[in-house]
């Protein structure tokens, strides 16, 4: 009886006022509303460029993707060579700049003394404000002549046998390969620096133990910081190729502007946005300027397919990473 006649214990404080939840009101309601701006936006210019492309979609349909002339004069448009290489130089630029940005990123993060890691990564980290202009000027006389004078003929000197790397004796300096070293110098940065945060964010519990269990340094950054983050990386990387794909001043400088394209790497070509770029504001027909926007409609597809694609990628390698199949 006592115990039930005791008296309740009196209850917490009151602390939210009326203004903590208009605080919290406005936080939902503009962080609500910029992610709505944003899928408008995206909408928007989804839209924008749909509409801008339809002439040439309904002149020449869906075979405009593996027609490959482009004769502005007849009124003859196709992007079989500009699809052919877009992908060739921005994949070609991942391949190189995946594990170079990789291997910045381990260095600057596991194996740098502190005396050299700041220094470094500021550099790389500078590299990514260059602009674009700046390193297609630098590309054409320093980075073109270097490569038609020594880096063609000695790769086919060993590689010629392969079609890609034919014709390197012919010293051409606007060249598919100049392009895609060009790329590959304006996505390391970007990589490498995500790549270094994400090591970086390994719990020091983890390498630790691993070194205590006995593994060497390698064995440790193989087995436990590489996989924790894999998921990061490819995103990193998938990043870059977005950068890659995009890309239209420093390619249009570099790669030569040449249709059709050769088998070898070491041939002049062009792509998607360095077409855009190159041909929008001296366009002579409404035709062909509707046919630009149809290529940049299809630049956008393959960019949003390849950002689909990386989402998939990592959620498959956190799945794993949590104990899934």
């Amino acid at each position: 009886m006592e115990a039930s006649a005791a008296t309740a214990a009196p209850g917490l404080p009151r602390t939210r006022r009326f203004g903590d939840r208009i605080g919290d009101g406005l936080l939902y309601g503009l962080t609500a509303a910029a992610s709505i701006v944003g899928l408008l936006t995206v909408a928007a210019i989804i839209w924008r460029v749909v509409e801008g492309a339809w002439p040439a979609i309904k002149v020449y349909k869906l075979g405009f993707l593996w027609h490959s002339e482009w004769n502005a004069t007849m009124n003859q448009f196709g992007a079989k060579e500009f699809i052919i290489g877009t992908v060739v130089t921005s994949f070609g630029a991942v391949l190189i700049a995946a594990p170079l940005s990789i291997a910045i990123g381990l260095f600057l993060s596991e194996l740098a003394p502190p005396a050299v890691r700041a220094p470094i990564g500021t550099l790389v980290d500078m590299l990514a404000a260059v602009p674009s202009v700046v390193i297609g000027l630098w590309g054409i006389y320093v980075l073109a002549p270097f490569d038609a004078q020594h880096v063609q003929p000695f790769l086919s000197s060993f590689l010629g046998w392969i079609p890609i790397f034919a014709n390197g004796q012919d010293k051409v300096e606007s060249t598919i390969f100049t392009a895609i070293i060009v790329l590959t110098i304006m996505i390391i940065p970007i990589t490498s620096s995500i790549c270094r945060e994400l090591f970086i964010g390994v719990p020091s519990e983890l390498e630790e133990g691993s070194i205590g269990l006995g593994a060497t340094r390698w064995e440790m950054v193989k087995t436990v910081v590489v996989p924790s983050v894999r998921g990061g990386v490819v995103a990193a990387v998938i990043l870059g190729l977005g950068r890659a794909l995009g890309e239209a001043i420093a390619v249009t400088q570099v790669i030569g502007n040449f249709i059709p394209l050769k088998r070898s790497i070491f041939e002049p070509g062009d792509t998607i946005a360095s077409r855009v770029a190159n041909q929008y504001q001296g366009a002579v027909s409404d035709i062909q300027i509707s046919a630009l926007i149809y290529l940049a409609l299809i630049l956008l597809v393959i960019t949003f397919v390849t950002n689909l694609a990386a989402q998939r990628i990592i959620k498959r390698f956190e799945f794993q990473r949590t104990g899934g199949d």
